[in-house]
């Protein structure tokens, strides 16, 4: 007899696809057998999934992009992802199907409906993204990774929290260095959407800081390829030693040193703060189309673990006198990194894993 099956339904964004592969290694490590379902977009960005997870890539499309044509054809893509999906899923048929969000999920969660296989969908932000809304009364759970979240009215979800990494795990609840007279490490984070503000104000806020504080700060800043040249030299002219990148290997590690991390309010990196346990400043994306990273955010900022800044309030000495309120209180900074721990949930992936096995034995 062959091992179950599940399938892993899931879009081409990090936020989709890290909660997902860390159930992908989860079911993996428990003798199940894993396919990850998507589109072509997203296929690249699954190189990290395990060698032993089988990729299928299926047609599916999105009215959010292309002109008049490709509106058009939308219909007949997803139409087509759907019939593939099916006809692969009557000839292995899966125990289960999660899906994870983003619209190349779609063909999957259609096809696991149609054949009356158990199927399930995680959210990772505190409101619906668009596709997860649209099946959300049409699967057997809804987990969430942000509690709470909105969701449509008769629908209930199971708070499982948000998986993390190996690697954020593995500095979960490291010990905490609050802010003192010396080094200090600040943590600028963005993604690839939201950096660009980030790369603007938060220079110039640090150099702002009043001199005993601006003299210990040391700078890990994220940003985009094009900002990279500009904002190493600008912290170079101001003399705030700085390592400027549009991506860090080693960010759990560099997470864990930081006494303040500065960041956008996606779900994933809400986890991670919140895991590794460290205090933020909060920002969220403000072109969030449902404002999903403000309630992301609402865990943090309402334990006492954040500072919720909305960007439209994200000005160079606004943003300077919140750093100094972290960096110049160590007794407040250290209750915000415990407070941060308090709204962690490390044992996400066992949460969900147990979900989908009681999915799967229905």
């Amino acid at each position: 007899m062959s091992a179950p099956l599940l399938v892993i339904a899931a879009g081409g964004t990090g936020g989709h696809m890290f909660p997902a592969q860390a159930l992908a290694e989860a079911m993996l490590a428990r003798g199940w057998r894993v396919k990850l379902s998507t589109d072509a977009r997203g296929a690249r960005y699954s190189g990290a999934f395990p060698e032993a997870v089988t990729q299928e890539v299926i047609a599916s499309a999105t009215f959010a992009r292309g002109g008049v044509l490709a509106k058009a054809a939308v219909p007949l893509r997803v139409g087509a992802g759907v019939w593939a999906a099916r006809r692969s899923m009557r000839a292995d048929r899966p125990a289960a199907v999660v899906g994870f969000g983003g619209y190349p999920s779609i063909p999957a969660l259609a096809a696991a409906r149609l054949l009356g296989i158990p199927r399930m969908i995680h959210e990772q932000n505190g409101v619906l993204g668009r596709v997860n809304e649209l099946f959300a009364r049409r699967v057997d759970a809804v987990a969430c990774g942000t509690w709470p979240t909105k969701l449509p009215e008769g629908v209930e979800g199971v708070h499982v929290g948000n998986p993390v990494r190996g690697a954020v795990l593995a500095r979960a609840g490291a010990p905490y260095i609050a802010p003192g007279d010396y080094p200090m490490s600040v943590l600028v984070i963005g993604g690839s959407q939201g950096a660009r503000i980030l790369s603007d104000v938060v220079p110039p806020a640090l150099s702002a800081l009043p001199r005993e504080i601006r003299r210990h700060v040391r700078v890990s800043h994220q940003a985009r390829e094009e900002d990279v040249a500009r904002v190493a030299d600008y912290y170079y002219g101001e003399g705030i030693e700085a390592e400027v990148d549009t991506f860090f290997s080693d960010l759990p590690e560099r997470m864990s040193e930081a006494q303040l991390v500065i960041s956008r309010a996606g779900a994933s990196s809400v986890a991670d703060i919140s895991v590794i346990g460290r205090p933020s400043i909060l920002i969220p994306l403000a072109s969030a189309i449902r404002d999903e990273q403000t309630a992301n955010a609402r865990g943090l900022a309402g334990a006492g673990a954040a500072i919720l800044l909305p960007e439209g309030k994200l000005q160079v000495d606004t943003l300077a006198e919140q750093v100094a309120l972290v960096l110049g209180d160590a007794d407040g900074a250290l209750q915000m990194s415990r407070a941060a721990l308090g709204q962690a949930v490390p044992d996400a992936t066992d949460r969900l894993v147990g979900l989908v096995e009681r999915l799967a034995d229905q």
